[in-house]
């Protein structure tokens, strides 16, 4: 996961992020029909936007740190 910077009002730890995931979950159902999920893996994820909490600009966000840098 990337880590944020808003250019326009300098925030670092405030943002709206609108992501589309593709996941493979288990589902387990008791008998009595309750159902719990586990083992969620994420399969593809891509960002459609990040916005800026504070300001509300989405142009002036960019990635920072080293998850930046790595790929998906």
């Amino acid at each position: 996961m990337a880590r944020y910077r808003c250019n326009s009002c300098g925030n670092l730890t405030r943002f709206d992020v609108v992501a589309t995931r593709k996941t493979r979950a288990f589902h387990h159902f008791s008998l009595g029909g309750e159902e719990s999920v586990e083992e969620v893996a994420t399969l593809e994820e891509r960002i459609e936007e990040v916005s800026c909490r504070w300001c509300g600009s989405s142009k002036a966000v960019e990635p920072i740190g080293p998850a930046a840098l790595s790929p998906g």
